[in-house]
């Protein structure tokens, strides 16, 4: 198997980027491939040159003047799960595979920051904060106990499954909308009202008390949280996003927590990174905020520095990578 020449889009002497993938890939490589890191300083179409593979962590923007000068590129590895800011269609004109990282790679970090959410909007975290802090009423306020509660999970996917079994533990009741069908081993693990018919979404999020996002953004679900979505939420209800800040209708949401019209949100994700920390919203009590960290473990970052190593070794022996998004 012959040695890969492999770039990262990351500027490892920037202190302000963020690419903590690296020292897992490293590891996970055992200096089997040779991986360079993005120079800002030099011009990029010259440092894709004689590479074998990109490593694409969304933080370099338009690399499509990259792909157009690239001669041998063999693979394009999305350093993510998402891949809506993927140059796809520059990628696949120019026939270099695409592949991005399995959800299960990610699933269980998601599910259990979307659970700490759940519990903390439950126990209303902010206002106890604020209580003990400013000296302001001891033994208050009175929060809510989970076991009962219905809980919407829009997309039943690998983090989707990891919240129902965590949720599962707390007497929650599952209900899971999905647009293709669940395995019946799983099913038969996570008992739910389960439906794979996305015109009932409407209903689950009606009459959930927790409705939480696990869906990819696409041109078919951005914004599905859309306001008269969110106007259908309980008023007593909490809303969690741990996947993409596209699918919600931002605004709406701001405005029905500001109007007491949901009870609660808890977002690691913005329609807009990063967002403005002065907006209003961020400073009312029943919002919950965490800057994209959820998938963000020692877990993910391990399981994913595999599957870089895998599919470059995959390439290196001329067979087809893993993962593909582009076919």
């Amino acid at each position: 198997m012959g040695r890969m020449n492999v770039l990262y889009l990351a500027d490892r002497n920037n202190e302000d980027q963020y690419y903590p993938l690296g020292p897992y890939i490293d590891k996970a490589l055992h200096d089997r491939h040779d991986v360079h890191f993005f120079d800002p300083s030099r011009p990029a179409i010259a440092q894709v040159k004689g590479m074998d593979a990109v490593i694409d962590d969304e933080l370099i923007e338009n690399t499509e003047q990259m792909i157009e000068a690239a001669m041998n590129l063999k693979l394009w590895q999305v350093a993510k799960t998402g891949f809506d800011f993927a140059p796809l269609a520059a990628l696949k004109a120019k026939g270099i595979p695409t592949c991005n990282f399995p959800g299960a790679t990610s699933g269980i970090s998601l599910g259990e920051c979307a659970m700490m959410f759940i519990l903390m909007l439950a126990r209303r975290y902010n206002e106890c904060q604020d209580n003990f802090f400013n000296s302001k009423a001891w033994w208050q306020p009175v929060g809510r106990e989970l076991a009962g509660l219905k809980l919407g999970i829009i997309g039943f996917g690998a983090s989707g499954q990891a919240l129902a079994r965590r949720a599962r533990s707390f007497d929650m009741e599952i209900h899971a909308i999905n647009r293709s069908p669940i395995k019946q081993e799983v099913l038969e693990e996570i008992p739910a009202e389960f439906t794979d018919n996305p015109d009932n979404l409407d209903q689950v999020i009606s009459e959930c008390d927790v409705v939480s996002l696990h869906l990819p953004l696409n041109d078919t679900t951005r914004q599905i949280m859309s306001a008269s979505r969110i106007g259908l939420m309980k008023q007593d209800a909490f809303f969690i996003n741990v996947a993409r800040g596209g699918l919600v209708d931002q605004d709406a949401l701001f405005e029905a927590l500001t109007n007491g019209n949901i009870a609660g949100a808890a977002l690691d994700v913005f329609a807009e990174e990063p967002p403005d920390p002065k907006h209003p919203a961020f400073q009312l009590p029943n919002l919950l905020v965490t800057p994209h960290i959820a998938g963000g473990t020692n877990g993910t970052l391990r399981k994913r520095g595999l599957c870089v190593a895998e599919n470059l070794d995959r390439i290196a022996a001329g067979i087809e990578p893993l993962y593909r998004v582009d076919t």
